[in-house]
């Protein structure tokens, strides 16, 4: 990849909304250049989309929690994300390696509803689950460039 489209890319890691003059500024390029370079890293997959940064504990989501989940029947058909999608405080579903088989991200208001939220991945997932909280976020999401 060109050192050009690294930099057109931390820009629009750093601001997903910024305008195509304002890239073309910051890097020396046209506007067009700019918007054309943009629209070629769309077309081969390398911008996935864009999307707004939302701060859960402004929605009150103050608790977030990465729950490794298991199977208890390690026979049993892996399809624990479809038995676990329609639970909207799981933010993510990661399949990993090691003792667990999937690691969700989650976030809720308190500690009573984590305790609720743990139940039903277990009932919903059929699925052993070992929590870790989180006590805070140095960083998170860094752009991969």
């Amino acid at each position: 990849m060109e050192e050009m489209d690294r930099r057109i890319l931390s820009l629009l890691a750093a601001d997903g909304r910024i305008s195509f003059t304002d890239i073309g500024r910051a890097t020396g390029l046209s506007t067009s250049a700019a918007q054309q370079r943009v629209r070629r890293l769309e077309q081969r997959g390398v911008i996935t989309g864009y999307s707004a940064r939302i701060d859960p504990a402004a929605l009150g989501r103050l608790l977030t929690a990465f729950v490794a989940v298991q199977p208890f029947d390690a026979g049993q058909p892996d399809d624990t994300p479809e038995r676990l999608q329609h639970i909207p405080e799981i933010v993510s579903c990661y399949s990993v390696a090691g003792d667990a088989n999937y690691l969700l991200m989650v976030q809720c208001e308190t500690p009573a509803d984590l305790e609720r939220l743990l139940a039903e991945i277990r009932a919903a997932g059929r699925v052993s689950t070992h929590t870790t909280l989180v006590l805070s976020i140095p960083f998170a999401d860094r752009p991969v460039l």
